[in-house]
């Protein structure tokens, strides 16, 4: 008899678990059904639930303004902090293991970043790391030119202390970030 009864009340029990699923309801689900072989599969339907929902306006909008990047660095020359706009920036580069900025009235400072961190400091649009030691600003580009050995030779509208390179697995990627501005 009292096996009926059990059988009787996890046949209901299952019936009404099923009816609140159908009806979206999965706070009525008893108890007594929730055991922890439901756990990883509740779960599962709740991270879907999160991946598929309407994101808010305010996140797409965030997404779609582009960063646009540091104004202006902090240097210190001779005995003083001057901050130099990122506009009058033509290109960043390393000299003896430091980061240089090299300005477009041809003045030069260090700069107490890597070359990795100022990539990450300044616009996309407005900078192009050209190599290891290249960081350039798109306004001080004068021209490009096919190097050996299907690289690009870059013609800055200021002196260079050596040739600027872009090497054939960039050249596509540097060639996309010129036309796309």
């Amino acid at each position: 008899m009292e096996a009926k009864t059990q059988t009787k009340n996890n046949r209901s029990t299952d019936q009404y678990s099923l009816k609140s699923f159908k009806s979206n309801s999965i706070d009525n689900v008893p108890k007594t059904f929730l055991n922890e072989s439901l756990v990883p599969p509740l779960d599962k339907m709740v991270q879907f639930n999160s991946f598929f929902q309407k994101p808010d306006l305010d996140i797409l909008l965030s997404r779609l303004v582009a960063p646009l990047g540091k104004k202006s660095f902090l240097v210190f020359r001779h005995n003083k902090y001057v901050s130099v706009p990122t506009e009058n920036i033509a290109f960043f580069y390393v000299k003896y293991e430091s980061s240089m900025i090299m300005c477009f009235d041809r003045q030069e400072y260090y700069v107490n970043h890597s070359l990795e961190q100022i990539q990450n400091l300044v616009a996309d649009k407005q900078f192009y790391r050209l190599n290891r030691q290249f960081l350039i600003n798109f306004n001080a580009i004068k021209e490009v030119e096919h190097y050996f050995a299907r690289k690009l030779l870059v013609n800055v509208v200021v002196p260079v202390p050596e040739k600027l390179l872009v090497s054939k697995e960039k050249v596509t990627g540097f060639l996309h970030w010129l036309d796309n501005r």
